[in-house]
């Protein structure tokens, strides 16, 4: 019997997503990659070679190929990461810097995203999956879920300097606040801080800190929600258990 012949259907414009999003959302690889893949006539849609990286996509209907090979959604991925300072959060850096990728080589894994970011002299608690709805739920402001920093200072500050920061300061247009901030512990002329933000902007902590001229010496993350980063070594990365999920679920997670 002949078999039907293949046909391609166009998606409707806005419908969907962009191709390299998709291939993302599969964990096949970053957004950037898949532009590279889409770039070099890799990826077909509907068998079809594609080349525009915004053509728009439905994952439920449409059939994409890289390299002749069936892209399909894999088992979803969520780790721990402890992140030592002076990686970047990124999975591929021009100026050939170590990346939390780094901490992820020997492990069997289909691509995995960081979810937000540390910055590079920042270490600690890191998230990373292949759950982009997860990941966004995490990191959408509505959820309010806390992160949790001890950060040592180069000053002592007494209760009328933490009530300046607990009050919060405009910078660049920009009222950074945090939930909470207390002294863990302090000796000569450096302290320990604990900081609470229920919002995630760039470089929160150091831009508060530093709008009173205190110097950032050490700033590790520790917590999220009720997710700790607890004994997991430096460098070293684990998955979540069904109970850590849980938790962040009742930390706000959407």
């Amino acid at each position: 019997m002949a078999q039907p012949p293949n046909i391609t259907r166009q998606p409707a414009p806005g419908a969907g997503v962009s191709l390299n999003r998709a291939l993302s959302k599969l964990g096949l690889c970053s957004r950037k990659q898949a532009e590279l893949l889409i770039a070099e006539g890799r990826v077909r849609v509907g068998g079809k070679v594609v080349r525009d990286p915004s053509l728009r996509v439905d994952l439920s209907r449409d059939r994409i190929t890289v390299d002749g090979e069936h892209v399909v959604a894999g088992a979803k991925i969520y780790l721990m990461v402890n992140k030592p300072r002076g990686l970047v959060t990124t999975r591929d850096d021009p100026q050939g810097r170590g990346t939390v990728y780094d901490c992820l080589i020997g492990l069997d894994l289909p691509f995995v995203s960081p979810v937000g970011r540390l910055d590079k002299a920042s270490e600690g608690l890191l998230l990373m999956t292949n759950d982009t709805r997860w990941a966004n739920g995490l990191l959408d402001p509505a959820s309010h879920v806390d992160k949790t920093y001890h950060v040592q200072i180069g000053a002592v500050p007494d209760e009328a300097m933490l009530a300046r920061f607990r009050e919060g300061v405009a910078v660049d247009g920009e009222l950074l606040t945090a939930s909470s901030i207390d002294v863990l512990r302090s000796g000569g002329r450096t302290a320990w801080l604990e900081i609470v933000l229920d919002e995630g902007r760039n470089r929160q902590i150091r831009r508060l800190l530093g709008a009173f001229d205190i110097e950032v010496l050490r700033l590790v993350r520790v917590a999220i929600g009720g997710l700790l980063l607890g004994e997991l070594a430096k460098g070293q990365a684990r998955h979540l258990t069904a109970e850590e999920l849980a938790l962040l679920a009742n930390s706000g997670l959407r």
